[in-house]
């Protein structure tokens, strides 16, 4: 292999850093679940901080993502799609541990909403795709595997829009105050994003395979 040897990386370590990361949405996906099911203001502050937690060990993995891209001359796939990838990665990150601290920091009551209680599903379901897909991206063997996973998110997504609309709709022939509308349209709007973001990865996901498979 000669000077080669010297430019490849050591392990693969942007599949690693890239599964840690999925791994993690998929720990803070399922805390939003049990999150918005606590009816308990402290036992919704205390899943909060371990969402908080797991949002800045997020952080970190997507730091050492851009170092590990910017020291290795040699990537598994094109650079612009590791960036691509470790950003939507962060801001599904972002977006679900946003949604959990707007509950508490609003004073609402989760459980109390059908449409907060189905987009958190719809939130695991499409990270739970999401992570499905990065694992395969190590061998790229199982294409068929990595295009359902896609498939699935990009459904749940849909799912969401709907569960989306279908929420602001009744919030508005609802009767309560213009307070409380704003509070949970916000929230609502913050959960929609984050399956858009799961989509977003999903679509990188999708650019990979179609490249490299």
């Amino acid at each position: 292999m000669g000077i080669l040897k010297f430019f490849l990386p050591k392990d693969k370590v942007f599949y690693s850093l890239f599964e840690e990361a999925s791994q993690n949405l998929e720990a803070i996906a399922g805390k939003l679940v049990l999150c918005v099911n606590e009816s308990d203001y402290n036992k919704r502050a205390t899943i909060i901080k371990e969402m908080e937690d797991l949002e800045h060990q997020n952080d970190d993995l997507t730091h050492k993502i851009f170092v590990e891209l910017g020291r290795n001359f040699i990537t598994p796939f094109d650079r612009e799609d590791i960036h691509s990838l470790a950003t939507s990665l962060d801001d599904i990150a972002d977006h679900i541990y946003a949604s959990a601290k707007k509950i508490n920091f609003y004073k609402v009551i989760p459980n109390d909403d059908q449409g907060i209680l189905k987009m958190a599903d719809a939130i695991h379901d499409a990270v739970l795709a999401v992570n499905a897909a990065v694992k395969e991206l190590r061998n790229l063997k199982n294409t068929q595997k990595i295009v359902e996973c896609v498939i699935k998110i990009n459904y749940v997504e849909n799912q969401a829009d709907d569960i989306f609309d279908l929420s602001i709709e009744k919030l508005f022939d609802s009767d309560v105050d213009a307070k409380s509308l704003i509070k949970k349209r916000e929230i609502y709007q913050i959960m929609e994003v984050a399956t858009d973001k799961c989509e977003d990865a999903g679509n990188v996901i999708e650019s990979i395979v179609v490249k490299y498979a």
